[in-house]
């Protein structure tokens, strides 16, 4: 059961009584929320780009790296600003307020490509200042020995709004006679809802330091990278963003092979996302007993499953189930774990900041790896290029094995 937020400073018997802390839950209340508004306009943005601006696999591809990958710089600045604050929620805020207000950015910027590659830049903006800082957050609430099953539930949370988000969005196109404009506005309206909760809901939690304790500085910043476990946690993350071609390719993949009809793209979202949910709170709760670096490892073995789902001879809908179940136990098994695995190497005062540098190094390779698929799949076809994209996934898996199971890397 959830119960009210654990005192970091209580003792063993008092954390035992909660199965995560009252702030896990409201910033996965905050995500569901927010996650429904951001999947409303991720389900339909394939099909807008692709089909009704008729642009190519490539201009796609770029397009889809910006939105994950562009900004990620600013996670580094957004973790830096709110432990040097330490304000985490202002800064979370801060950021979820700038996504709410490029929902209706996408209004203004109609038909053309600059605009829509502006309004998604200011977008991932707002995500880049508020994931590490909510992910500090959660590790500042929750024992170490917790930590799986906290982001675990989080993660759980945040793919229920994942879920809804398509539902949402094929229901105001079915009703506004499919007008992309309308889900815009929704999408916009359920982003506002969430910046609210985070601000009534949220609290910050205070670093258990000295009072007289100066604040992180940028040389203080620097020398996370001198910590050898947090080195080789940023180059496994880098890796999978390598790995990472990108849900917009893998659904534009299964559309044409099961010859799925375009009113229904939007539910491609909602399996993956069905196997997210179903999956993360349960393996959360398997990496804390059996030790998370081989859930993270499975996750990868996932991600190449999926790929050669999408290379098969064969489609229909065995096809569309067993690739989107894969791709929801990748997610599963990589997202929460590899924030739980940087957590603990972390010192408090600088948390926001150590993952940030993890998600950014992932977000980076994120932005190179759709750029190329785009190219690959241009150059070579779909099929080829994501047959490759299984080589690297299986590749990047060996090495962040490799890097994960070194000597004295925590579990």
């Amino acid at each position: 059961m959830y119960l009210s937020t654990i005192d970091r400073t209580a003792g063993p018997r008092a954390r035992g009584r909660a199965f995560v802390a009252g702030n896990v839950v409201a910033l996965g209340t905050v995500s569901l929320v927010t996650d429904v508004s951001a999947e409303m306009v991720t389900a339909v943005l394939p099909l807008y780009l692709v089909l009704g601006l008729n642009l190519s696999p490539l201009a796609y591809g770029v397009v889809d790296g910006v939105y994950t990958g562009a900004t990620a710089v600013l996670r580094i600045v957004g973790g830096y600003v709110a432990d040097r604050i330490r304000a985490r929620k202002a800064l979370a805020g801060l950021g979820y307020a700038l996504s709410a207000v490029a929902k209706l950015g996408l209004l203004a910027a109609g038909r053309s490509l600059t605009g829509i590659g502006f309004v998604v830049a200011v977008d991932r903006m707002g995500k880049g200042l508020r994931t590490a800082p909510r992910d500090a957050l959660i590790t500042l609430s929750t024992p170490p020995s917790a930590l799986g099953r906290a982001f675990g539930v989080h993660r759980t949370m945040d793919a229920v709004g994942a879920f809804l988000g398509p539902l949402v969005a094929l229901a105001v196109l079915a009703g506004s006679g499919q007008s992309y404009d309308a889900v815009f506005v929704t999408s916009f309206c359920v982003a506002v809802l969430g910046v609210a909760v985070l601000v009534l809901f949220v609290r910050e939690r205070a670093v258990v330091a000295p009072v007289a304790a100066p604040r992180p500085g940028l040389r203080d910043a620097a020398a996370l990278l001198r910590v050898a476990g947090l080195r080789r946690l940023l180059l496994a993350a880098t890796l999978l963003g390598v790995a990472t071609i990108g849900d917009g390719f893998v659904y534009l993949m299964l559309q044409r092979r099961t010859e799925l009809g375009l009113v229904w793209f939007p539910l491609l979202a909602v399996g993956t996302s069905l196997g997210y949910l179903l999956l993360a709170a349960p393996l959360g709760v398997l990496a804390d007993r059996i030790g998370r670096r081989p859930v993270l490892l499975a996750g990868y073995a996932a991600l190449a499953l999926t790929y050669l789902l999408l290379a098969a001879p064969v489609g229909g809908w065995a096809l569309l189930v067993a690739a989107l179940g894969a791709y929801g136990l990748f997610y599963a098994a990589t997202d929460g774990v590899l924030m739980a695995l940087a957590g603990p190497v972390l010192p408090d005062t600088l948390r926001a900041t150590g993952l940030a540098l993890v998600q950014t190094g992932q977000a980076l390779a994120y932005l190179v790896s759709s750029v190329l698929f785009g190219l690959a799949w241009a150059a070579w076809g779909p099929t080829a290029a994501v047959l490759a994209a299984a080589l690297v996934a299986v590749v990047a898996g060996g090495v962040t094995a490799g890097l994960l199971f070194h000597k004295g890397q925590a579990a």
